[in-house]
């Protein structure tokens, strides 16, 4: 049986240009980062971006191949992984698009479509408790997040951490997966802490 490929938005909102090239590569401080085949991390990924630098990013290099309003970066991240850019029909609108995709799949940049359609197209404006987690690491500066090191239990070594002010404690260490609602929220930007919450 197939496992179908993970999909995960990344990222609320059309992303600027500083911000899409911070996602681009947003596990760069991840621990032997060059010792461990970074693929999983990344394939599967996708944000907004916008006409322009959809247009701009055409425009870098000729792409490694083009199909309709879709075509894939010839520079690729890491072994079969690279960017793939979606220009989507979506409530009459076209709607822009970067994904990392694995090429070794076949049916990732469809598996990868349909995800950002269905996703796009939910009759209420919502965000899942992984899209909150994950809009706050990618929109969280380097200096204010990382990786559990030696201080944390074994187990817990190598997860995503982010600085916290806690009040009373002042500034804390925590694991991003263990953050409470109301830290969630406080992370968030403002107009996305009344947004419904949907299961994943």
């Amino acid at each position: 049986m197939n496992t179908p490929a993970r999909t995960a938005k990344i990222f609320e909102g059309v992303a600027t240009r500083p911000q899409m090239f911070r996602l681009f590569d947003r596990h760069n401080q991840r621990p032997d980062r060059w010792q461990i085949d970074a693929a999983p991390l990344y394939s599967g990924e996708w944000f907004e971006i916008d006409e322009a630098l959809y247009d701009d990013m055409l425009d870098i290099l000729p792409p490694l191949w083009m199909r309709g309003p879709i075509f894939a970066l010839r520079e690729f991240l890491t072994g079969s992984v690279t960017s793939i850019f979606f220009a989507l029909r979506i409530d009459g609108r076209i709607r822009y698009f970067h994904g990392y995709c694995d090429l070794s799949d076949p049916a990732s940049v469809e598996t990868m479509r349909v995800a950002i359609f269905e996703r796009e197209t939910q009759p209420v404006r919502a965000m899942t408790r992984e899209e909150r987690l994950e809009h706050i690491w990618s929109s969280t500066a380097d200096a204010y997040r990382g990786y559990a090191g030696d201080r944390f239990r074994p187990a817990m070594q190598g997860k995503r951490t982010v600085m916290l002010w806690s009040g009373t404690n002042g500034t804390i260490l925590k694991l991003l997966d263990d953050l409470t609602d109301s830290e969630i929220a406080a992370k968030l930007p403002v107009q996305m802490r009344r947004l419904p919450a949907i299961a994943a």
